[in-house]
């Protein structure tokens, strides 16, 4: 019991722990949702976001390819992030948001890709294993929060006539999906943010069913971190 304070504190601040990665999941989503408004938001959240990718990607041991991609993506990213900030261009200022909402869906893409195959190769089923399908989950709802946004830049109207198209709108929208919810308070009014939504339902519970819901019940409590940094199947 006396470790159980320190393990915690590892857990959620180590590079290689899901556990950090979950956080940063969470703080990304808690930002995206009270900051939509203000005109610095947007790189302040590019900026955990490429915090959440540096970790996770680590964390998963990914795959150079996948490394190079991300990296790629990243400077991109960030390279708007500043033009957004310290440039006064009217076409450049008005292109950055669907270009970073699109980076972000790349990213959110990667990211939870790489933690599936790095929690099939693994041999044991640990706290870890937990934490990682838990931060895949979440990061699927992210990306199809991102999607949306991203369609929604270029497709006037996307909820429907009267309905803004803010992101805090497209996290509700896509949360509410990926849990098959539905509140039904907003619905894509056309084609393909239906198809989507049909693709994020089905995505959501077959993932919840068939990868979250076997490992939380295989999961036996206090295994520990074991077989995180001694994984021989790991990819450098």
């Amino acid at each position: 019991r006396g470790r159980l304070g320190p393990r915690l504190l590892r857990t959620f601040s180590s590079p290689d722990s899901y556990g950090l990665v979950l956080l940063l999941i969470l703080v990304t989503y808690a930002l995206s949702a009270s900051l939509s408004g203000q005109s610095w938001a947007a790189s302040l959240v590019l900026a955990v976001q490429m915090a959440t990718l540096w970790v996770t990607l680590r964390a998963s041991r990914a795959r150079r390819p996948a490394r190079i991609i991300a990296n790629i993506a990243l400077i991109a990213s960030g390279l708007a992030a500043i033009a957004n900030l310290f440039l006064n261009d009217q076409h450049l200022t008005g292109a950055t948001p669907a270009l970073v909402s699109w980076i972000s869906c790349l990213l959110y893409l990667i990211a939870p890709t790489s933690i599936v195959r790095h929690l099939v190769r693994r041999r044991i089923i640990d706290s870890e294993t937990v934490l990682g399908a838990i931060a895949a989950y979440l990061m699927a709802g992210m990306f199809f929060a991102f999607l949306y946004h991203s369609v929604g830049l270029a497709q006037p109207h996307f909820f429907g006539p009267g309905v803004n198209t803010k992101f805090p709108n497209d996290l509700f929208f896509s949360f509410t999906t990926l849990t098959t919810t539905g509140y039904g308070d907003l619905v894509p009014a056309r084609n393909p943010g239906q198809t989507f939504a049909v693709m994020e339902m089905l995505i959501g519970q077959l993932f919840l069913v068939t990868a979250v819901g076997k490992v939380v019940s295989a999961w036996q409590p206090g295994q520990g971190r074991g077989g995180l940094r001694d994984d021989p199947t790991a990819d450098e």
